[in-house]
Order: structure tokens, then C-alpha cells, then sequence
């Protein structure tokens, strides 16, 4: 006499394969295509900021006002009265001298201390290196 027993069902919720199957046979017919493309689509709008505001180039209009607000008080007063940052782009800072007797004093004397500094307060990475232009 063989007393195997049938394992029994698992009690809880049938998964959705097996519900669409079952509902398919029923039907006579596998409405799965259209049940998904009738489904709602709908995103919260918590989850699209985030892309909406890189699209717009929010992250980098805050970085450069941070480097502005970092500039006229990290760099010397002489400086920053000749000299404001423009832009920034692949890791160089464009900045703007009002003259040409400052762009000269700046680049040969004061260039590396002025990077040092960026990078010290915005990292290596942000900022790689300085160019100056007459404006």
C-alpha cells in the first residue's frame, strides 16, 4: 500500500502569470497585451523633478552661484573688485578681468593660489583649472 500524500496548495495570494493564465482560458481568449497597455502610466511628480531640473541645467546655475558667493569671499578684495567668474564648463572656470594690467598681475602672480583655493572648497574635480580673459 502506497501512502504518498499530495503536497498541499500554498494558501495566500495566486501569482499574477498564473491569475492572467487562468483568466485567458476562461476568456477564451489572452487579453494580457491590452490589460498592460490600458494600465496606468502614471508617474508622481517627486520622481520627475529630479530629471526635469537637470534638463533645465538647475544643478549647474547652483554651482556657479555657489563659486560666485565663494569668490568674493575666499579671493582678495583687489581681485575680486578686477576679476568675476563667468562660467563654468568641463571643469574650467572662465573668469572675466575689467583690464589688461590685471589679467597680467593675476595670471603670473596670483593664478595657482586662486586655484588652490577653488579647489580646496569645491574639490579637484569641480574645478581643474582657471582661464582668464579680458572683458
Amino acid at each position: 500500500m502506497n501512502t504518498k500524500r499530495k503536497p498541499k496548495p500554498k494558501a495566500g495570494k495566486p501569482s499574477v502569470a498564473g491569475r492572467r493564465s487562468v483568466l485567458a482560458q476562461w476568456r477564451g481568449i489572452d487579453l494580457t497585451p491590452l490589460e498592460v497597455a490600458l494600465a496606468p502610466t502614471t508617474r508622481t511628480v517627486s520622481s520627475l523633478m529630479p530629471a526635469v531640473l537637470k534638463g533645465m541645467g538647475f544643478d549647474q546655475r547652483r554651482v556657479h552661484a555657489e563659486i560666485i558667493k565663494v569668490w568674493s569671499h575666499l579671493i582678495d578684495a583687489n581681485v575680486v573688485a578686477h576679476a568675476q567668474p563667468t562660467g563654468l564648463r568641463r571643469g574650467t572656470l572662465f573668469v572675466t578681468v575689467d583690464s589688461s594690467p590685471w589679467l597680467n598681475e593675476i595670471v603670473r602672480y596670483q593664478r595657482k593660489e586662486i586655484l588652490e583655493r577653488l579647489q580646496h572648497s569645491f574639490g579637484s574635480e569641480l574645478i581643474t583649472r582657471i582661464s582668464f580673459r579680458v572683458g
